[in-house]
């Protein structure tokens, strides 16, 4: 599958499965979800999706699409949020089933991310490492992990898969990871 605004990530697409097998309780946070191209993936199987992020226009953008693939039988909302707002947590006494991150980086988020999972959830996260540099953008350093820092973040939950390298179409150098929250 090609890597594009419209087309879902290939990660997402090759782990539908273990979102599928998800008792969905709370629904999946798509967070920083831009157009939505995750989201309305899962969204037309059948997997309900919350989707967030700071720029209403790319959210509305979102809305005709939701009308046309839930038709009302799948919960699905769009929440209009500013995730990086100082002494702010927008996830606060929220719980989802699992959160989708890809293509976004806020390192003060991650443990709000991981409060925010409820027991046996699942965090799906993507997004680029410093060895981006070599093909362009992004190249700012604080949105680009360090080599490990991802599963790092991560090494006390259950490592489902992770990757980190770089992938083709077109290349770019990134981490992967699924994991899931432990069940105390």
């Amino acid at each position: 599958m090609s890597h594009s605004n419209t087309q879902p990530s290939s990660f997402l697409v090759k782990n539908l499965p273990l979102l599928e097998s998800l008792q969905i309780q709370c629904g999946v946070l798509d967070l920083a979800c831009g157009h939505g191209r995750n989201g309305l993936f899962l969204l037309t199987h059948n997997v309900p999706v919350i989707f967030a992020d700071n720029n209403e226009t790319k959210l509305q953008s979102i809305l005709p699409t939701l009308d046309s693939v839930a038709a009302g039988a799948i919960s699905s909302e769009c929440w209009l949020v500013d995730f990086e707002l100082e002494d702010n947590n927008p996830l606060a006494d929220k719980s989802f089933d699992a959160i989708l991150v890809f293509n976004y980086l806020h390192r003060p988020l991650f443990a709000s991310i991981k409060e925010a999972i409820r027991p046996g959830g699942l965090i799906v996260y993507e997004t680029f490492t410093v060895e981006q540099r070599q093909f362009g953008r992004p190249s700012n350093p604080d949105f680009l992990l360090s080599p490990g820092e991802l599963i790092q973040e991560f090494s006390d939950w259950e490592m489902v898969e992770s990757f980190e390298g770089v992938v083709p179409g077109p290349d770019r150098a990134v981490a992967r990871l699924i994991a899931r929250k432990p069940i105390l």
